[in-house]
């Protein structure tokens, strides 16, 4: 199996050489201006294609990453080999880390935090806290899940805190690293995108203009029907107690003692030997020191305290910036968590600088992928994907009342090619705002399948920075994470879409929903029947 998924890798290789060398052949043009000639057009989404699917094929992120960059470079500089290798270094790489330093610093501080509990023995604490209350298998899930909907206020935060908090238990009860990197991922952006206090909300409102944006954002939230039936998605999989796909056999690895399911996780390594005398709150004050700080990060950094949102806290939340408040906000919760250990006297100064450069270590992976990850984005971006997809868009205005499902499956495409829910959105609401008459229904439908359709696509794609952060949270290898991730939200994805049809007809939040989460139990039901029926 292994080596034929290396053969179809190197045969896909192969043919997008081909591809790209034909074009270049028949296409090419060196006279033409800093405007590449496929800007706007089916090859601005090519790149991001052949990355996810050398990814999917031969589970190396890393180099599929870099051909999907070379690919897009090549397309943006009209084949000029200089200009190609310019706009991989200075364009791709160099723009991604510059762009995303302040997440890279929050990355490294959370993995400090997290080696800083565990030195202190603080999971270890709270591991026999969980042996002692949470009983079960379901148990530890429904407790990951939870966890997970209380962090609503950023979905990296969510993913990274969700990970270091419940690994330890989740490990215990042989839960598979893949499953808890699913569930953190499910209640990371789905959660944000339906809280209306979340650095998501800010980020949809700042896309509606007028003084509506938070006030269309809640009115959508009903509607969002892939973020609401992934939350029921989760529970209903930990109370049936069943798997299908490839996480069934990750699962079934775990029961045996396997957690990893014999991948190379993301930032795995031995651990330091637990301080005996920690407690479960050397674990939760820091935690919530963080959850605190970050909040106040995020509105201050908005201009809530003094700039122009003063003692606006929703428009202080729209205005603000998560790669600044965000490592601002850990910073002085990392500071925090020193002083207290140490008062505590179960860490001392020189060890808990030991775990500064620990966690980085932690993070080199994830900080890697979201590297190459960003520089893939950055190569779509300037093809101009944005601009072939509102075409598109505007092809397809006809079709008003199945115009909602529409727009969800193109939002699922754009947003899975290019690894960005905040990007898809940001391009398709003011398509979608001029497309439906002002005040209706129709629109704040067409609103929600924006949305719900971002999520969707970012939650199946590899290289959506969520996705590498739900993997760096729970430590799990990442095309792991993705592969056995995918069937689970494609069946969610089916079932929104479905909703979606009925909501351009019937026009009625609730009674799409209840309908939708009936669908939803319904499939499980019948999924679960096949795979035990296949088993037996």
């Amino acid at each position: 199996m292994k080596k034929s998924k290396w053969i179809a890798g190197a045969l896909l290789i192969v043919v997008s050489i081909a591809v790209i060398v034909t074009a270049a052949f028949v296409c090419a043009n060196p006279e033409t201006g800093e405007v590449s000639q496929y800007h706007a057009t089916w090859a601005a989404l090519i790149a991001p294609i052949v990355a996810i699917s050398l990814a999917l094929l031969t589970k190396e992120v890393y180099s599929s990453l870099m051909v999907g960059i070379v690919v897009g470079a090549l397309f943006v500089a009209n084949f000029d080999p200089i200009k190609t290798v310019d706009n991989v270094i200075q364009n791709g790489l160099i723009t991604a880390v510059s762009g995303t330093a302040g997440i890279f610093v929050f990355l490294v501080i959370l993995g400090a935090m997290v080696a800083l509990i565990n030195s202190a023995g603080g999971s270890a604490a709270f591991g026999r806290w969980a042996v002692k209350n949470i009983k079960s298998r379901p148990g530890a899930m429904i407790a990951t899940f939870i966890l997970g909907v209380l962090i609503f206020i950023d979905d990296y935060f969510n993913c990274l805190t969700v990970g270091g908090v419940m690994r330890p238990v989740t490990d215990l009860h042989r839960i598979s690293r893949a499953k808890l990197a699913f569930i953190i991922d499910a209640t990371a952006a789905p959660i944000c995108m339906i809280a209306p206090i979340s650095s998501w909300a800010a980020a949809v409102s700042s896309n509606i203009e007028g003084d509506e944006g938070i006030a269309t954002f809640v009115q959508a939230i009903p509607y969002n029907f892939y973020s609401l039936l992934t939350l029921v998605f989760v529970v209903a999989l930990a109370v049936m107690k069943f798997d299908y796909g490839p996480m069934k056999r990750f699962e079934a690895m775990a029961l045996n003692g396997n957690v990893t399911g014999g991948m190379v996780a993301q930032g795995n390594r031995e651990e330091d030997e637990a301080n005996p005398r920690g407690r479960v709150m050397d674990l939760v004050l820091p935690v919530l020191v963080l959850v605190v700080v970050c909040v106040l990060a995020l509105v201050y950094v908005g201009g809530f305290f003094g700039g122009d949102f003063n003692g606006d806290f929703i428009g202080a939340f729209g205005n603000t910036d998560a790669t600044v408040a965000l490592p601002l906000g850990g910073f002085v919760a990392l500071v925090v968590t020193i002083v207290y250990l140490m008062a505590r006297r179960i860490v001392n100064f020189k060890d808990a600088m030991a775990c500064i450069p620990k966690g980085f270590i932690a993070m080199v992976p994830a900080i890697l992928i979201l590297t190459m990850a960003t520089g893939l984005k950055e190569m779509t971006g300037m093809l101009g994907a944005d601009v072939f997809v509102e075409g598109l868009m505007q092809n397809a205005a006809g079709l008003a009342n199945f115009l909602p499902a529409i727009i969800f499956l193109v939002a699922v495409g754009l947003s899975f090619s290019t690894g960005t829910s905040w990007g898809t959105f940001g391009i398709l609401i003011p398509i979608v705002l001029a497309v439906f008459p002002a005040g209706t229904e129709m629109q704040i439908i067409g609103i929600s399948a924006c949305l719900a359709g971002s999520v969707c696509g970012d939650h199946c794609s590899p290289i959506s920075d969520t996705t590498i952060m739900s993997s760096a949270g729970a430590k799990c290898d990442h095309v792991t994470h993705v592969s056995t991730q995918l069937p689970y939200a494609l069946t969610v994805a089916a079932i929104s879409f479905v909703g979606y049809i009925l909501a351009g007809f019937i026009q009625n939040a609730y009674i799409v929903l209840a309908i939708s989460v009936v669908l939803m139990i319904g499939t499980l039901f019948l999924i679960k029947v096949f795979t035990s029926k296949k088993t037996a």
